[in-house]
């Protein structure tokens, strides 16, 4: 019998996944292509993809930061959960996000969320809860659960207090009216989060002491 061939974009969609995530495993020699044309045309096994979907399919990191200026902090999470990935032999995907924990409607959350509603994921690795929201966490693990997708949190680490929890949320929701009101790049709101934040720091380490 003749296989069904299907070009580099169907695999992809197929898969839940991209072009580029196909093409980095390639490049490992996780999954390789039936066919490549000298013009470099990728062309994968319909059968092969669809037991993939099945059986193997791709463990999905999710990192976040509220802003640019935490980029550092996006990397470090970047490469925490693939080092952690490749130690298992998991094929992983990672999904960047930027932007506030309280923030529902960013790129990133939205492709996760349908990737889940969809089951195109085996599991969800995460390095602290408060990386996917600072509210309806709880939802989106019980969408996981049903769905039959495992949960792993890297750090869980001891739990916050109240009142360190209550302080960030507040932080939280002064960042994004802050936005809104003067602008995410402007002087005037990255000085009132820096003044929070130390703010912050100074009331944690009156507590703690």
């Amino acid at each position: 019998m003749k296989k069904r061939l299907v070009k580099i974009g169907q695999a992809a969609n197929i898969l839940g996944t991209t072009p580029g995530t196909l093409r980095k495993w390639e490049s490992t020699g996780e999954l390789l292509p039936a066919r490549k044309t000298a013009g470099g045309t990728r062309y994968y096994d319909y059968a092969e993809l669809v037991g993939l979907e099945s059986k193997s399919m791709p463990t999905v990191g999710y990192v976040r930061v509220s802003s640019h200026d935490q980029k550092d902090d996006l990397e470090r999470q970047h490469t925490m959960i693939e080092g952690y990935c490749a130690a298992k032999g998991w094929r992983t995907e990672i999904i960047k996000d930027l932007g506030s924990g309280m923030n529902y409607k960013k790129k990133g959350l939205n492709k996760l969320l349908q990737m889940i509603l969809k089951r195109q994921m085996k599991r969800l690795v995460l390095t602290h809860k408060d990386r996917l929201l600072r509210f309806g966490s709880e939802l989106v693990f019980a969408l996981c659960e049903q769905q039959g997708i495992e949960i792993v949190l890297i750090h869980k680490g001891e739990q916050p207090t109240f009142e360190e929890e209550l302080a960030q949320d507040v932080l939280e929701i002064i960042t994004v009216f802050s936005a809104r009101l003067y602008g995410s790049h402007s002087p005037k709101n990255k000085k009132l989060i820096k003044d929070l934040e130390n703010a912050a720091r100074s009331q944690n380490t009156t507590q703690a002491e």
